[in-house]
């Protein structure tokens, strides 16, 4: 029997189907409010099919911020924010909001302060020095997290997603690789999980029984002193002990193994071409310089962390989303059998917003071929495929076709 198109229970909040739109950053919210251009993304996407939708990454105070395109959740935004909710409603879909801290990928013109972390250091993507967080800082970003599940809620979202992995806030207290704490935030994988449950018993008093809470949570961090899967799946346990409705199974580390997260190639060219050549001089000679050493391919095939999400879903009973590279019915027909109540995807809801719909109309395979242009653009203008895009430079055309005649 086939399953996307039938409805499916996360918490208290039910979905006309198993489609999620993942949240995927779309640098859509100039002076971090919402824009007419992230209300117009989501509800074509919402008029398309999808079940539920994620407005991406919203910082929980303005520290968490790592881009001036990204929501910072007070209350002045909620009327705007209530807008949105209230419009992807009315398509027939339900409305999520991904909520989270970035630590230390952040500078200092960004977040409005010296950027904090789990440990203090150097962090080489921004490039800045980055503080440790004190014992009375960690108490208040619990708090900041529990604020902004409320705001969240009186904006009309019907679910949160937390953001535990990818190298945010809560993962750098979780890895070794970025967790140096001597105190008892610190040192054993139980001590360096106390922010997780600090923030998700917070969350999910807050919650109560009305919202949907969604965990996105590393599977591992993907390079050798990070996590790995035996760690992150007793992370997942005790998630599932907290009382999260599902997780999203994710990994990799956004400022150390970046393709582990979106697989392929990053199109260096892309990505460059678009940097302001003023406030991202350094980053652009680095990818001159040495981009695949920065950021090294990693392959791309359909459903790539399918194989490892199954084995945390044969160790798990929390109902588990699956994301990672789906393109076509078959495959997530496919995903939906091996056990997961839910599909996210990003990627081909950008290259078409209406995908949803087209497979319920019979079509069975996104056009989108990898080459994520998208990606490189979103670091600095609004995500977009590059099919809608006028008069691309004949270099940076020439680096697509390559890469999807790579990873196609």
């Amino acid at each position: 029997m086939n399953q996307l198109f039938t409805p499916c229970q996360i918490g208290p909040v039910t979905l006309r189907n198993r489609s999620i739109r993942s949240a995927a950053f779309e640098n859509m919210c100039q002076g971090n409010r919402p824009t007419e251009a992230l209300s117009d993304y989501h509800i074509s996407v919402s008029r398309g099919g999808i079940g539920m939708t994620t407005i991406a990454y919203a910082a929980v105070n303005r520290s968490g911020l790592s881009f001036d395109g990204q929501l910072w959740m007070r209350e002045e935004i909620v009327p705007e924010l209530k807008k949105l909710t209230d419009a992807i409603h009315a398509e027939g879909a339900k409305a999520s909001i991904q909520l989270g801290h970035c630590g230390n990928m952040t500078h200092w013109y960004t977040c409005g302060q010296c950027p904090v972390g789990a440990s203090g250091g150097f962090n080489l993507y921004s490039p800045t020095v980055v503080r440790a967080l004190k014992t009375d800082e960690i108490r208040q970003l619990v708090k900041d997290f529990g604020h902004a599940v409320q705001l969240a809620r009186q904006a009309g979202f019907d679910c949160v997603e937390i953001h535990a992995g990818h190298g945010y806030l809560i993962s750098q207290f979780l890895s070794p690789y970025t967790n140096h704490r001597k105190d008892a935030y610190g040192g054993s994988l139980d001590n360096r999980m106390r922010f997780m449950r600090e923030v998700m018993e917070e969350v999910m008093r807050v919650a109560g029984d009305d919202m949907a809470v969604v965990v996105k949570t590393n599977m591992y961090d993907g390079f050798r002193k990070g996590m790995q899967m035996d760690e992150c799946l007793i992370v997942a346990k005790e998630l599932e002990k907290l009382g999260a409705h599902a997780l999203v199974l994710t990994a990799g580390f956004v400022s150390k193994a970046p393709m582990a997260v979106m697989r392929g190639s990053m199109p260096l060219k892309t990505m460059a071409y678009y940097m302001n050549p003023w406030k991202f001089w350094w980053l652009k000679l680095g990818l001159r310089m040495a981009g695949r050493l920065l950021i090294p391919d990693e392959p791309f095939k359909e459903a790539y962390f399918l194989e490892d999400a199954k084995k945390f879903r044969q160790a798990l009973q929390i109902p588990l989303i699956y994301v990672g590279g789906l393109v076509s019915r078959d495959k997530i027909e496919e995903v939906l059998d091996s056990g997961f109540v839910a599909v996210q995807m990003a990627r081909a809801l950008v290259h078409d917003p209406a995908f949803v719909r087209h497979m319920q109309e019979g079509e069975i395979r996104c056009g989108c071929g990898h080459s994520n242009y998208c990606i490189a653009r979103m670091y600095s203008l609004e995500m977009k495929c590059h099919h809608c895009v006028e008069r691309l430079p004949a270099d940076l055309q020439h680096e697509i076709e390559l890469a999807e005649a790579t990873w196609r």
